[in-house]
């Protein structure tokens, strides 16, 4: 990352840092209108902006002095020009004393994006590991209060048991959220913590004594058996390391799949062979939700749920790269829709959106599973052909056939409704389409889009609801 973005990065962060600490109620207006949050103390996702800023207002009143936040680690993401994450862990001290939550290892999550030329936030997501705050409350200090003389009165009932190291293991193992396994070479469970039921439903008894593969996905065993095969080779050569880090898919009792990230390490023998392995796993299903959602904001179009210029751009330089090498053609379609601004002006925007939906759904339904239909912006579509004819000639009679269904298919009356009740507005509308065929790496992207570009505006001139073939391919109307 650019040491400038990334300074731009952190001055968001540690701006929402001080502001935050400081009580400070100008911090509201930073929250995006498209905002969602979830608060350590809660047990939903906040999806209302005035609700978030009902809770931060009940924040502050809860505790109104300074509090003091010790950051442990922070990691930043540039996602996109308009999308960025900051994610951090960190202790809370709340006044007076502020022992109460120091004892927990907060996680934030911070995702900001530019709307217009202010950077708005508009996911927070902060994780607690603690009781859930009683009515009035975001930070649960009553139930810290008590948990902490519960604890202070097990640690005296305990103190003489404590002596032996292994029933300190066993209450330290028990006491946490996060699954502590050992297994022995072959991978056959000897041990884990009584957190898996908790987690994923099986008693230790179901559990121990069984192959740790049945934990698994079957994506996930074969990401732990390739893990493994390469461990073997690294031992063989002299290089092996330690702990290994790894995402992987779990099953519950109940049918269902949890992300667990895994911090595993092999146990040796004085002759430095593997006799087992042991290991941490923590629950991550709502950091891998939260991932795949910011996937969404950085490459597909919010409106139409089509991929958007970044992804089409990925997708078109994977076929350049499979087109070299296969030396099949391939087809970029420009589109742009001839009759869209009189509906907008007549109806409005959100029937003007309507219409852009349903070109979509059309799109989609004249091209295959490989192919990738993207918008551009406003009403301007891309489609992209993949794996065409060998011979250009070939592949020019493909992309002007599918050019022509899109092309009859998109002519077809829309009958548009802004609600169930709302009357019918029945719009006709047609498009310009311009159309480039090209082969491996012949020529950069831009110059394949250019191409489009100008053929589709070349249909336009011409009288619109046309296909306009690129100078370069054979021309066809």
């Amino acid at each position: 990352m650019p040491p400038d973005r990334q300074s731009k990065i952190r001055a968001l962060f540690d701006e929402y840092i001080e502001m935050y600490a400081a009580r400070d109620d100008r911090l509201t207006a930073r929250f995006s209108q498209n905002f969602s949050g979830y608060h350590g103390s809660g047990t939903r996702l906040i999806h209302d902006r005035e609700e978030w800023v009902r809770i931060t207002r009940q924040d502050f009143a809860q505790v109104p002095g300074r509090i003091r936040i010790e950051m442990l680690d922070l990691a930043l993401q540039d996602l996109c020009d308009d999308v960025v994450v900051a994610t951090a862990f960190l202790h809370i001290y709340l006044p007076p004393g502020g022992q109460q939550l120091s004892r927990e290892t907060a996680r934030l999550v911070l995702i900001f994006r530019l709307e217009g030329s202010e950077w708005m936030i508009v996911h927070s997501g902060i994780s607690i590991p603690c009781q859930s705050a009683q009515d009035g409350e975001v930070y649960p200090l009553k139930s810290l209060e008590e948990q902490n003389s519960a604890l202070q009165a097990l640690v005296t009932e305990r103190t003489q048991a404590l002596h032996e190291s292994q029933t300190l293991y066993r209450l330290l193992a028990e006491d946490t959220p996060d699954v502590l396994w050992r297994t022995d070479s072959r991978l056959i469970v000897s041990y884990i913590s009584p957190s898996d039921e908790s987690l994923r439903g099986f008693p230790a008894d179901e559990v121990v004594g069984h192959p740790a593969f049945e934990m698994f996905t079957d994506e996930g065993v074969e990401l732990v058996k390739g893990m493994i095969r390469r461990r073997a080779i690294e031992d063989s050569a002299g290089s092996a390391g330690g702990f290994l880090r790894f995402q992987v898919e779990h099953r519950c009792k109940d049918g269902r799949l949890i992300w667990g990230e895994v911090l595993s390490k092999p146990d040796r023998n004085e002759q430095g062979e593997i006799i087992g392995y042991h290991g941490i796993t923590r629950e991550i299903t709502e950091r891998k939700r939260l991932e795949e959602q910011v996937r969404e904001l950085a490459f597909h179009d919010p409106l139409t749920r089509l991929a958007n210029r970044r992804l089409m751009l990925e997708h078109l330089d994977q076929a350049m790269s499979a087109s070299k090498r296969s030396q099949r053609h391939g087809a970029l379609l420009f589109l742009d829709l001839d009759n869209f601004k009189p509906l907008n002006d007549t109806h409005g925007h959100g029937v003007g959106d309507l219409l852009l939906i349903e070109v979509a759904e059309r799109l989609k339904a004249c091209v295959r599973e490989a192919d990738t239909v993207a918008r551009f912006g406003g009403d301007e579509f891309v489609v992209l052909l993949c794996e065409l004819g060998m011979q250009h000639g070939e592949a020019t009679e493909q992309a002007a056939a599918i050019a022509e269904k899109i092309r009859t298919r998109l002519a077809e009356p829309y009958v548009l409704r802004s609600a169930p009740s709302a009357p019918a507005i029945r719009h006709e509308c047609t498009a310009s389409i311009g159309v480039a065929v090209f082969r491996g790496r012949d020529e950069s992207q831009n110059a394949v889009i250019d191409r489009a570009d100008v053929a589709m505006y070349q249909a336009k001139e011409e009288g619109r609801n046309r296909i306009q073939f690129a100078p370069g391919s054979a021309q066809a109307a």
